[in-house]
């Protein structure tokens, strides 16, 4: 199955929102998010029509979907640029694959275009893309390994559940597998 993988405009804040609304109603996939399908369903139009723009439109993250060849979604991948004064990085969120989708390398070519984008900014130079995997994700923590993402020893406590973890994973600039289109 082939995709063109490629950012969300503004003017489609309807469909970005209803493929974060399936991935939140998703029961295999709703642990990996801090949001609740409750909250997002009663956010306002202005939320979704901000959420879609992208950076040059004054939003503040990129999303990335990948649209199979009937021009529907089947899944996305978020980049916020974190302007850290140590080491400037990207952040991925939201990473979704609707399950009809799941195996066909889409989560890999999502994150390509994110690492890709990470790593092609000029301002600020990227020297880091992290991500946060739920304990209970190994699937998602398998498939981040697999890009060269490592443990960097960080946790947090899940902001839904206070006795499950969440752990930082990793891919510097120095490490990145995909240094020619770096």
């Amino acid at each position: 199955m082939g995709y063109v993988i490629r950012p969300v405009t503004a003017d489609e804040w309807k469909k970005l929102k209803e493929l974060r609304l399936a991935a939140l109603a998703d029961p295999v996939a709703r642990v990996a998010f801090n949001e609740t399908l409750e909250s997002a369903s009663g956010r306002p139009d202005a939320f979704w029509q901000q959420r879609a723009s992208s950076p040059e439109e004054g939003g503040a993250a990129l999303t990335f979907v990948g649209e199979a060849a009937d021009g529907k979604w089947g899944g996305m991948v978020v980049v916020l640029v974190e302007e850290d004064e140590e080491m400037p990085q990207t952040h991925l969120v939201g990473v979704y694959v609707r399950p009809v989708h799941r195996g066909t390398g889409l989560a890999r070519e999502l994150f390509e275009a994110a690492i890709g984008w990470s790593w092609g900014l000029a301002d600020p130079v990227v020297e880091r893309v992290r991500l946060w995997v739920h304990e209970e994700n190994a699937r998602a923590e398998a498939l981040y390994r697999s890009l060269g993402f490592v443990a960097t020893g960080r946790t947090l406590a899940d902001p839904k559940d206070a006795a499950a973890m969440e752990r930082e994973m990793a891919l510097t600039r120095e490490d990145n597998p995909w240094k020619a289109s770096a």
